[in-house]
């Protein structure tokens, strides 16, 4: 199925014919889902960043791309079943910017289920995130599906609790990039202990979906494009057959596979990431089957920016990404390879050159 150069409108009516038409072997879709009628999907919005400036005011800029995401959400058929959204919808963390960003969301059709991010957490350690959206890490099933939500942003006691003066201070410590007072992301004991406990009722055959705002694997630390326990957390999902691993945080199409985990990054609404490795001054652990997408166009608003629609029919996950002004993109695990790839671009020849004009 080609899907290059989709206008928002193709993409929409798009989205039909993925959920009815599938590439993969009929067998695997018959293992997973051997009901037909519950094969589904759902839609993903993640990294809006709302900032506050003053009285009333917001970047503008950052309030665009969540209330476009929405209005596109809205108008999907077929309706997905659920939408997720996977953290920092705030910039700072304050209440002025979680409720705003609250009031955004509220537009949608759907309740969104939600993900903790290093900018919503760090103010005031997730309290007031919690009044408006509930447990920092909890789990679901539907469909026979096993869902599992992480808080990956938690890091050392000592450096939460003890190193900075004001909670203020803490936070912009946290949110900086290549900052030497940072700390390293992870889910720590008591959440491993506790997914440990939740995972003992599903059976290995039944696909897991895990969402997390840092990737649950080791890219690139001077960004925090790492969680520290990732290993610890991998090795809780390695005895299930099919597992999957949804992470926002880094602002750009990653995907990887790890064993029997595949891992997808979500794409933000906010503002696209340049890659790691563009510092070569830093080492970096990109993973190696990603293809980067066409750079950011400076000229373009929401170049590189957009959300993902889901398709869960086959009992693994097929991204599309749905990326303002620029071309979108599909990334399904391909049972040839036993790994995520992009079949659109992974060739070098079909590959779209960055643009230049800067």
């Amino acid at each position: 199925m080609t899907k290059t150069n989709l206008n928002r409108r193709d993409f929409l009516k798009g989205a039909a014919s993925v959920a009815a038409v599938s590439t993969l072997p009929l067998s695997t879709v018959e293992l997973a889902f051997a009901d037909p009628a519950q094969n589904f999907t759902f839609a993903y919005i993640s990294d809006a960043h709302i900032q506050h400036i003053k009285g009333s005011s917001f970047v503008r800029n950052w309030d665009r791309g969540l209330i476009r995401a929405v209005a596109e959400t809205n108008l999907l058929e077929p309706r997905p079943d659920f939408v997720m959204f996977g953290g920092d919808l705030a910039q700072l963390g304050s209440k002025a910017e979680l409720d705003h960003g609250a009031e955004l969301l509220a537009k949608l059709n759907y309740k969104p289920r939600m993900v903790m991010g290093e900018h919503d957490y760090y103010l005031d350690l997730g309290e007031y995130w919690s009044e408006l959206f509930g447990p920092h890490w909890y789990s679901f099933d539907h469909k026979g599906v096993h869902f599992v939500v992480l808080n990956s942003i938690l890091t050392y006691d000592e450096w939460t609790h003890e190193r900075w003066p004001t909670a203020e201070q803490r936070m912009l410590e946290m949110a900086a990039l290549d900052n030497p007072n940072g700390s390293p992301f992870m889910v720590g004991e008591k959440q491993r202990a506790w997914l440990a406990e939740d995972l003992d009722d599903v059976g290995k055959n039944t696909p897991v979906v895990v969402f997390s705002h840092s990737p649950i694997q080791k890219i690139f630390k001077g960004w925090n494009f790492w969680t520290d326990d990732a290993e610890e957390v991998q090795a809780l999902l390695q005895p299930f057959h099919d597992v999957t691993v949804i992470y926002g945080h880094v602002h750009q199409i990653q995907y990887n596979q790890i064993g029997n985990i595949s891992f997808h990054a979500v794409m933000a609404t906010a503002w696209p990431w340049p890659y790691p490795r563009a510092y070569a001054q830093a080492e970096s652990y990109m993973p190696k089957i990603t293809v980067p997408m066409n750079r950011a166009d400076p000229f373009f608003e929401r170049d590189a920016t957009g959300w993902q629609f889901i398709d869960v029919k086959t009992g693994r996950v097929a991204m599309e990404y749905n990326l303002y002004n620029n071309t979108n993109r599909k990334v399904a695990y391909d049972p040839k390879t036993g790994q995520p790839e992009d079949t659109q671009f992974q060739a070098p020849e079909d590959r779209i050159p960055p643009q230049i004009h800067y």
